[in-house]
């Protein structure tokens, strides 16, 4: 019996790794002869990097950068086992977790660390990267990215703008005579799971500013200011992104990705899967386990069971999720691809004890799902 585990994180408490680990652990109790085939699993948001990692069998790769408020800050990014793919979660270098609530002020937070991410990963001569775009404290559009990477945003004086997005609107002309030549042979793919556009009602200031630190004024001069970078961009690179599905994720960093690196953006669950190569590795499976920390209605929009699910059912396996907190309306995900749906859980218990014992409930789950398969067979 061939059975392929493929969870995502439990947020807080285990990794897909440590999730995988632990349900082939609970399984091989009961099914000692089986074969286990772990797939650390992501959806583009956070622990992809991690998730990816663990899949390839590669690194993480620790790197000092400049953080959104022009400070020093501790980042990462991941090389896969092959050393050909980067992963890179924007959050790491520009994320919303490195200001403090009382200094969030999107008109002066900068991509610029994700772009020295990039720039490091490239420095291993990788063929590909991975940029997972989520939980981010800027609204550049991607400007303090595209600097580092050698591109100038010059006013009419000729000289550089400053760094955020309250200084979009001095933006005369883009130069990209010193970009990095390197962006011209990676290919870069965008885990992007929202579709908002550059500006407007929908757009990156309004709908995810507040959250950053705007107030209805700044909001209004920051979406003014993205216009203006969209107008700029337009005739300077010839590239229209003000209103494409993705672009106003991450501040605008989605449309900076796809003017300044003619990046690709997709869902981040598919990124992973192709990454994983899931699919190949589901060949001659009998079952296919998955899951994470929560499954409920909102699971079946892109989430990775779901994901992990359709892939499974194209060959025809039976999918079986675990998960911490299981929902009410998480019956949903019965009609995509979820066969079976367990939590680890033990009762009436404290979100600490679900925690700190995760492992354990996870691990007698998977013995009880591995006695189920035996008795039905």
């Amino acid at each position: 019996m061939k059975i392929v585990i493929a969870p995502d994180s439990f947020k807080e408490s285990l990794t897909a790794l440590e999730a995988a680990t632990a349900i082939e652990a609970g399984m091989k109790k009961i099914l000692p002869e089986a074969i286990f085939v772990k797939v650390p699993m992501a959806d583009g948001g956070e622990g992809t990097v991690q998730s990816l990692v663990d899949a390839t069998h590669g690194r993480i790769v620790s790197k000092t950068v400049t953080g959104p408020l022009g400070d020093a800050v501790d980042a990462f990014f991941g090389l896969s086992g092959d050393e050909k793919t980067a992963i890179i979660e924007m959050a790491a270098a520009s994320g919303l977790h490195l200001v403090p609530r009382e200094k969030r002020n999107p008109l002066i937070t900068t991509t610029r660390g994700t772009g020295e991410l990039i720039v490091a990963a490239l420095d291993y001569g990788v063929e590909q990267i991975i940029i997972g775009i989520g939980g981010s404290a800027t609204n550049d559009g991607g400007a303090g990215m595209a600097r580092a990477l050698g591109i100038r945003f010059l006013n009419a004086d000729g000289k550089e703008i400053g760094e955020g997005g309250g200084s979009l609107s001095e933006l005369v002309s883009i130069d990209r005579t010193q970009a990095d030549s390197r962006l011209t042979s990676v290919k870069i793919e965008v885990a992007c799971d929202v579709d908002n556009p550059l500006t407007g009602t929908k757009g990156a200031s309004r709908i995810f500013g507040p959250q950053k630190g705007a107030t209805a004024e700044i909001i209004e001069i920051l979406d003014k200011n993205l216009h203006h970078y969209a107008e700029i961009i337009r005739k300077d690179l010839g590239k229209d992104i003000e209103h494409i599905s993705g672009a106003g994720a991450a501040g605008g960093l989605g449309g900076g990705l796809l003017a300044f690196l003619s990046a690709e953006l997709k869902r981040g669950v598919d990124i992973v899967l192709e990454a994983t190569k899931l699919e190949q590795q589901l060949l001659d499976a009998d079952f296919v386990i998955t899951g994470e920390g929560k499954i409920d209605g909102q699971t079946i929009f892109g989430k990775t069971p779901i994901g992990v699910a359709k892939t499974a059912k194209r060959h025809n396996i039976p999918v079986i999720a675990i998960a911490g907190n299981v929902a009410k309306d998480s019956v949903i995900v019965h009609e995509h691809g979820i066969d079976v749906l367990f939590s680890v859980v033990p009762g009436a218990i404290s979100l600490e004890d679900a925690l700190e014992n995760a492992s354990t409930y996870v691990r007698n789950t998977a013995a009880n799902i591995a006695s189920l398969i035996k008795l039905a067979k």
